[in-house]
């Protein structure tokens, strides 16, 4: 195995990992935006108000989207799997 097949396989499981977790960060991003607006507005100055949305979207959106995640996420471990012999010898 060549280091360029070692940097290879990290930069994949790199892009798969930002893949399967930007929808969670987006809509945990989103929400605390939406939240820190909510509470510059009314002047409500309370920490625990933006950790209940943001479970329940990043709930929601792992709901929603699970499916594809984890097809994304075998997809990369079968190709991973199935390349272990070429990678050997």
């Amino acid at each position: 195995m060549t280091p360029t097949t070692v940097v290879d396989i990290g930069r994949h499981a790199v892009e798969t990992l930002l893949l399967v977790s930007a929808p969670m960060l987006g809509a945990a991003l989103i929400t605390g935006l939406i939240v820190s607006i909510f509470q510059a507005a009314t002047q409500v100055n309370e920490m625990t108000l933006s950790f209940i949305p943001k479970l329940i979207a990043v709930f929601t959106v792992l709901v929603i989207g699970g499916p594809w995640m984890i097809t994304i996420m075998t997809d990369y471990m079968r190709r991973l799997y199935s390349s272990i012999p070429s990678l050997l010898g």
